[in-house]
């Protein structure tokens, strides 16, 4: 089945269970539904780079990019996490959607994967390096050397972008495409006050030069 509607793929997508027990060191903030299913529609009906695609999703937590890029059609979909925990849940999230089939889950560091281009495109919510600095930019290295065409979710401040405009055309690309987007983090850690927070952060659609 592909789900040809945004609201639609949203509903679905609010069916996959979040991490049992988040890492903060891991910035391991789960997507919700709606905002999954935003980051996804812009990238496989706003640009065709999902369908009938091979898709990878690095740092894919328990999987809501993975199951949601297979919903909108893509061949085949690799998820990539460093936490096994996570990977356990996302093949359970997967069985439950019946999207089994089409995913591949696999524990690894980013940092070694073989950097070979065997995918179309990568799709990532990396941590945004606010706990380990740095975090980000390692997602941006490697996801830049497996896939012709990148899409990466990064907060967003005037800084950072300018920041990460200037890492993009370094590693030899170029951002051709972005979504600005204010993403729901629920409280999942003693230091959040707040029930919900707002955060306002940016998807780049970044393709090779």
């Amino acid at each position: 089945m592909v789900i040809s509607r945004l609201k639609h793929l949203a509903m679905v997508l609010e069916n996959v269970k979040p991490h049992p027990n988040p890492s903060l060191d891991l910035e391991q903030y789960s997507l919700c539904g709606e905002d999954a299913a935003r980051i996804l529609w812009f990238a496989g009906r706003i640009h065709d780079d999902i369908n009938d695609k091979i898709v990878l999703d690095l740092g894919c937590g328990t999987g809501i990019l993975s199951i949601g890029s297979i919903l909108l059609g893509a061949k085949f979909v690799f998820g990539v996490d460093i936490d096994s925990k996570a990977l356990e849940v996302a093949l359970d999230n997967a069985k439950n959607l019946n999207v089994y089939s089409r995913v591949s889950f696999l524990c690894a560091e980013v940092s070694k994967l073989p950097m070979i281009r065997i995918v179309d495109t990568v799709i990532q919510n990396p941590p945004f390096g606010v706990h380990k600095r740095g975090a980000d930019i390692m997602f941006l290295e490697a996801s830049m050397k497996i896939a012709r065409v990148v899409y990466s979710l990064h907060k967003y401040t005037v800084e950072n972008n300018l920041f990460i405009s200037r890492v993009v055309s370094k590693l030899g690309g170029r951002i051709v495409g972005m979504l600005p987007l204010t993403i729901t983090i629920p409280h999942i850690f003693d230091f959040h006050r707040e029930f919900k927070r707002k955060v306002n952060v940016i998807l780049y659609r970044i393709v090779h030069v």
